[in-house]
This record gives structure tokens, C-alpha cells and sequence, in this order.
């Protein structure tokens, strides 16, 4: 352990002293300092992940989800999603979705985007996204209306990786998905249109949401005026998808 911890002792530095102190006293003092190097990145995750896998902490992170101050919980949110970007497999055993169901009706709109990045993160994984489809796509589908950009943003990045599987869009589609992501789309500023537009083209790969989608092929072309290049080409590619037919 003493050899895994030794070059990632880097202080948070939004860290208040007195969440340091209840995690020291929770985790223990090598322990924490595994999970304060650990910063977000949106790109890849830092190494003191790999350093939380090998320690074997993400069992009791997520039990500790349950107990801690919302403050506490934040770094746990954040911890997890860098962690479970590299393996989630710990993680379903320990039955995470069923502590990340509740943290996202949190009356914490940190807490309820954090919980859902954390969720998208195990969407990547296989075996994470028969999980989600059976449990958590309702809930997804109701943060698309949070009041919160960040939370609608991350349950759109959410189901954007779960409608991959075909089990997937059915539930979301059952869930009246395709009305809300179609606002979320309509919004010049929405942090969560590329993923709506995304998602919203996974689901138009069944018959039926292309049926319904075929209705709202304007909200896509008003996209092509995005200045951003990724929301342009989403937005060409979905159009082309809802308005295939069959030969």
C-alpha cells in the first residue's frame, strides 16, 4: 500500500478542512490520500485511479454514500467517476445502482449530476449498461427536466451510452423519452444537446421513434446552424437515420 501511495499524495485544493478530517476518519489516513490525488478530468482518468482499484476502496466508497455529509459525498461522486471510467465490475458487485437511484433525486442538484456521471461512467462498461437498462432509465428520463443544466447535461450522457442497447431504447422509449430530448435539442445553449441529439438517434433506430421523429426532423435542422462542428455532424447523421425507410 505504502509503495501505491507514495506519488499521489496531492491536496485537493477546494478541499475544506473539516471534510478532510471525517474522510481521514472514515477512510484512514493512507487510504484518503489515495482518494485526494484523485482530481476530475474530462478527458481521461488520473492515475490515482488505478491506484484506488488495486486498494481495493470503491466497495466502501459507495457504501459511504450512504452515511456522509452531501459535501463528503461530492468527492466520493467524483472519486467513483474517475474510477469506474477504468473498471466497473467492483462496482455492480457491490450494487451500486441501488445507492446511485437514490442520490439521484437528491435534493442536491451537485449531487444528482455527479450521481449520474457516475452512472454514465459504468454505462460504458458491457456489463454496466444491462444494469442500467433494467434499473435506473425512468429516473434518467425524468432529469432531463431537472431544473439544472449540469443534471440534465449528465442524464443525457447517461442515456446516450445506454440507448446502445436495444434494450435500451425500449426502455427509454416506454419511458417518453423523445419529447424530452427534443427540447433539450431545441435549445441553442444546451449543454446537453450534442448528447440528446445522440441519444435521440440510437432511438430512431427503432421503427417507432423514428415514426415519432420523423415529425421533428426541424428541430434537427435548426442544429446545422450550431456553431459547434461535433453538434453539426450529430445533427446530419440523425436526420439521415429518422428519415430512412426501408427498401
Amino acid at each position: 500500500m505504502k509503495s501505491q501511495t507514495m506519488g499521489i499524495k496531492a491536496p485537493i485544493k477546494y478541499l475544506k478542512a473539516n471534510v478532510r478530517t471525517v474522510m481521514e476518519t472514515s477512510l484512514g489516513k493512507k487510504k484518503f490520500r489515495i482518494v485526494n490525488a484523485l482530481t476530475p478530468s474530462p478527458v481521461s482518468p488520473p492515475a490515482g485511479a488505478v491506484d484506488i482499484l488495486r486498494a481495493g476502496l470503491i466497495p466502501l466508497l459507495i457504501l459511504k454514500l450512504k452515511t456522509e455529509l452531501d459535501e463528503i459525498q461530492e468527492l466520493i461522486l467524483g472519486t467513483l467517476s474517475n474510477c469506474l471510467r477504468v473498471e466497473a465490475s467492483e462496482a455492480l458487485a457491490t450494487d451500486a445502482i441501488t445507492i446511485l437511484k437514490e442520490k439521484l433525486t437528491h435534493p442536491s442538484a451537485v449531487i444528482r449530476s455527479k450521481a449520474a456521471q457516475v452512472i454514465l461512467e459504468i454505462s460504458t462498461h458491457p456489463e454496466g449498461k444491462s444494469t442500467v437498462c433494467e434499473e435506473v432509465i425512468p429516473i434518467l428520463v425524468s432529469l432531463l427536466e431537472d431544473t439544472d443544466p449540469e443534471v440534465q447535461a449528465s442524464a443525457a450522457g447517461a442515456l446516450m451510452f445506454t440507448t446502445i442497447k436495444p434494450k435500451g431504447r425500449c426502455s427509454a422509449l416506454r419511458a417518453g423519452a423523445i419529447p424530452r430530448l427534443l427540447k433539450l435539442v431545441a435549445e441553442d445553449n444546451s449543454k446537453a444537446r450534442l448528447s440528446a441529439i445522440k441519444t435521440l438517434t440510437m432511438l430512431a433506430e427503432v421503427a417507432e421513434g423514428r415514426r415519432e421523429l420523423r415529425q421533428h426532423t426541424d428541430t434537427f435542422e435548426q442544429c446545422l446552424r450550431d456553431p459547434r462542428e461535433a453538434v453539426k455532424r450529430a445533427a446530419e447523421i440523425a436526420i439521415r437515420v429518422i428519415r430512412w425507410k426501408p427498401a
